[in-house]
């Protein structure tokens, strides 16, 4: 049986994040800003995996189970404010939202 080389993992996981800053930086739905900071976030965790399993070691893995964590905390904050915007000024693009302006 063949295994799957550390540099195909670490492609993978940079297509992910890149993908993720691309759909952030382009972007202007905040619906759509919000998953590529989710997108960027699985890029990470794929590349934490991939080096527990290559250095046989539990770290990396722990550590991707905390990220899960604050991206799940992050999920359900977000979510909630992401509502609270939406119906305050009914609209979801960035550039129509100033919040903080007097």
């Amino acid at each position: 049986m063949e295994t799957i080389p550390l540099s195909y993992y670490l492609v993978l996981s940079g297509i992910l994040f890149v993908c993720g800053v691309l759909g952030f930086l382009i972007k202007r739905n905040i619906i759509t800003i919000f998953m590529s900071i989710e997108l960027m976030l699985n890029g990470v965790n794929l590349s934490f995996v991939a080096f527990a399993a290559q250095w046989h070691s539990l770290s990396g893995q722990v550590f991707v189970f905390f990220v899960m964590v604050v991206a799940a905390a992050e999920a359900a904050v977000g979510l909630a404010i992401i509502i609270a915007v939406y119906r305050t000024r009914e609209t979801l693009n960035v550039d129509q939202v100033n919040l903080l302006k007097l």
